[in-house]
């Protein structure tokens, strides 16, 4: 067997992989372009990715004998599903395993723009402190505020119930129910009553610009909008303006429409806070998806049902 891992994994995967005796060839720490990916993709027999490569027809046509596609996240809209349908080709990912790191990475964004703390970083780095004042970088209190969750998966419902322990009352918005929180009838309705908006969906074409001007302009003055989900469901452009203008009070995000460049405006405002993709970025969860993407792709090559298949 020839295996293509596309991107360096934590190093216990890799060992396990190896393990198994096949033909290992893992790509760059860096992003691959299109043609190398291509290139060193070619004529695998099991591939093992990541969000950040494209795996569509050009890629399965070079890989004519390719088994399986393991993808290393729990989303594969990276991964065009109905041409590897088409193909046979089993698409397998790791959900169930970063629920808890994601909502501990999301409360960490609610917090520290509600409370201000790049800005207060940042004064202290430049030398900026005068020393204290009862005026200085005031923020916003997170506790007895209202919560309002888009989507109710996973990660939305570990959110919810460290919200308990703020004392904060939880909306939610979402097709399915959940004892979680409270359910509302539209998003408009939750937009216009939360203290904070915090998404969880998946990447369609429903959810690409869930979040625009019109949505935008549904918030309350005094809100602010976390995204850890995906980044085209954040029309940036509008979010950017929306902070301008003070239509909303602030924002967190960890995902962006074409990562890794962020839309200009937002580089350069003072109310949002920017983290690189890392909602999920704990050794113990890191690890834990590598292993279990080894596990999916060498079940499949080995004839076996993989542990969480997509299609």
């Amino acid at each position: 067997m020839r295996i293509h891992v596309s991107r360096r994994i934590p190093a216990r995967a890799l060992t396990s992989l190896r393990a198994t005796g096949w033909d290992i060839f893992v790509g760059p720490d860096e992003i691959p372009n299109k043609k190398r990916f291509v290139w060193a993709a070619g004529g695998c027999n099991g591939l093992l990715s990541l969000l950040t490569e494209t795996v569509d027809a050009e890629v399965m046509d070079a890989c004519p004998d390719l088994k399986v596609i393991s993808q290393c996240a729990t989303g594969v809209n990276n991964v065009d599903l109905e041409e590897a349908k088409k193909r046979g080709i089993v698409v397998c990912h790791t959900p169930g395993v970063l629920a808890e790191t994601c909502a501990d990475f999301t409360w960490a964004l609610m917090l520290g723009v509600a409370r201000r703390l790049v800005e207060g970083d940042r004064m202290m780095r430049e030398g900026n402190y005068p020393g204290w004042g009862p005026l200085m970088l005031m923020g916003t209190d997170l506790y007895g505020s209202t919560l309002g969750l888009v989507g109710m998966g996973e990660i939305a419902q570990a959110v919810a119930r460290r919200a308990n322990g703020f004392g904060m009352k939880v909306l939610y918005w979402s097709r399915s129910e959940s004892s979680g929180g409270v359910r509302v009838d539209s998003l408009e309705e939750l937009l216009g009553r939360s203290d904070v908006v915090s998404l969880h969906v998946p990447l369609t074409e429903e959810t690409r610009h869930l979040i625009d001007a019109k949505r935008l302009g549904q918030m309350k003055t005094t809100a602010f909008l976390i995204n850890t989900s995906r980044g085209p469901v954040v029309d940036e452009r509008a979010l950017s303006q929306a902070l301008d203008s003070e239509v909303i009070a602030g924002a967190a995000l960890d995902v962006f429409e074409n990562e890794p460049q962020v839309y200009p405006g937002l580089l350069s405002s003072s109310k949002v806070l920017l983290t690189p993709h890392i909602a999920s970025s704990s050794l113990a969860t890191r690890e834990r998806m590598a292993q279990l993407a080894v596990d999916n792709l060498v079940a499949v090559l080995r004839g076996e049902e993989p542990a969480h298949r997509a299609i």
